[in-house]
């Protein structure tokens, strides 16, 4: 199994620190407001991750953080009249609402900033004994990056040319421009906590090396994330946690593409920001889910309208396949070319691409055989959704999938009450009503399929 490496800029095989196990710490959401698809695109990269090291038989320690003390959490909570942990509580909920939408598994553990505190003031502490940070006279403490020499190792950036450009702000009393912040002090008497330099609160960086160490040690596996955190957050991880801690921070790190929509960075300002939850007003779950995760989690994923419609035929062309099969009685078929070849695409850096693409190639057996083997046929509709799970996809009945795909505007009830009384009518032979219903049904944009037992439909993409 091999896994691109940030870090080294290569693939490279993959050998967890002990044998059989994987630990994993993600950079999750600062919740200040409801998820948008940039978060989706983190959240699903990730869970496909994790999903296929567990299918691959590891035991994986998933932790994701929720950074719950933050600037925009606090300009929230004052904008809003009220306190801050109203705030988080009410956006890890829905942040909680939209996973589970989703289908993202839960991590093992979700540390929140605000739970480590005490460690957090530890591992400053130990920087500022190591001379790697320093107390500033208006009481922030700073971490001085000069004193870190492979500063610059994950994101290959120069010391002299984080220097260009580099300022400091109104009421920073840094040494080195390039010098971050560790903890912010709060002589207004705002929130935060009390700490050896005075009353304050941790800044965003330390957050991450603290709660990454103290849930899965001072060396771990894999360290996950948004491309967009690689500078300056992860950089500054690894320094202060290598610096405090005298060893590797993580073994592996691991970055997801960014996320554009109709090729533009997404932006409030540019009126193309979507929340999950909006998207999921229009689209079924499990077309979002295709949509970003059948592209590598390492390529830019551009969201428009022409992608949705494919993942909709893509998603329909699967659960078509699978209607009609008999998988409850099928026999599980093991150590099937297809399936090798899907485990062979996500051992090579999770291809997910090529995986989807093992996928659609049962379906095209499937039917190939369906009428003349179908013992053969549904043991194959069975692999298709056990493959399918470790992408986190055809989990659903068919027909829930193809009747509605996620369109509130679709009336269900209305569509199943004009198709009882086309049967009725048919079995009455009453044509000239039947002709009628189906007409309207297909004025609907309704696909019906007869059978003995009945008339079964869905809407048509």
């Amino acid at each position: 199994m091999k896994i691109y490496n940030t870090l080294t800029q290569r693939k490279e095989d993959f050998s967890p620190l002990e044998s059989g196990k994987v630990r994993i710490y993600v950079c999750g959401i600062t919740v200040y407001d409801y998820c948008h698809l940039g978060h989706a695109r983190m959240l699903l990269a990730f869970d496909v991750v994790v999903r296929y090291l567990r299918a691959r038989g590891y035991e994986v320690t998933y932790v994701r953080n929720i950074t719950d003390i933050d600037d925009k959490i606090l300009a929230r909570a004052e904008a809003n009249g009220e306190l801050f942990t109203e705030v988080t509580s009410r956006f890890i909920e829905e942040m909680h609402k939209d996973e589970l939408a989703l289908s993202i598994q839960r991590p093992d553990y979700e540390p929140r900033a605000t739970q480590y505190i005490e460690p957090i003031i530890s591992m400053i502490q130990t920087l500022i004994e190591k001379d790697c940070a320093y107390k500033a006279d208006n009481g922030d403490v700073y971490y001085a990056v000069m004193q870190f020499e492979e500063y610059g190792k994950l994101s290959k950036k120069h010391l002299e040319e984080l220097l260009e450009g580099a300022r400091i702000e109104v009421g920073e009393l840094k040494r080195d421009p390039r010098d971050f912040v560790l903890w912010k002090s709060s002589p207004d008497g705002g929130v935060g906590w009390d700490s050896p330099w005075g009353y304050g609160r941790p800044g965003w960086h330390i957050e991450c090396s603290a709660m990454a160490t103290c849930v899965l040690g001072k060396t771990f596996d894999i360290h996950g994330g948004g491309s967009d955190l690689m500078f300056p957050h992860h950089e500054n991880e690894i320094a202060q946690s290598e610096a405090a801690n005298g060893c590797v921070f993580a073994n592996l790190w691991m970055h997801n593409g960014p996320l554009r929509v109709d090729d533009e960075k997404m932006a409030k300002s540019l009126g193309n920001f979507f929340t999950i939850r909006e998207v999921l007003n229009r689209h079924h779950p499990e077309v979002i889910r295709h949509l970003l995760v059948a592209s590598h989690y390492r390529s830019p994923i551009n969201y428009s309208e022409q992608g949705l419609q494919q993942s909709v035929r893509a998603m329909e062309r699967l659960y078509l396949c699978l209607k009609n099969l008999d998988l409850a009685n099928a026999k599980t078929l093991t150590n099937s070319a297809f399936e090798k070849a899907f485990m062979t695409a996500m051992d090579d850096d999770f291809n997910t691409p090529v995986a989807f693409g093992v996928l659609f190639d049962i379906v095209s057996e499937i039917n190939r055989i369906r009428k003349q083997n179908v013992d053969r046929a549904n043991q194959l509709g069975a692999l298709l959704v056990r493959l399918g799970d470790t992408l986190g996809v055809l989990q659903g009945k068919p027909e829930d999938f193809l009747k509605r795909q996620g369109d509130e505007s679709v009336n269900t009830a209305e569509i199943d009450r004009l198709v009882a009384a086309r049967d009725l009518a048919r079995a009455s032979k009453d044509w000239v009503r039947a002709d009628e219903i189906r007409v309207r049904l297909s004025e609907m944009n309704v696909a019906l399929e007869d059978s003995p037992s009945g008339s079964t439909w869905r809407i048509q993409s």
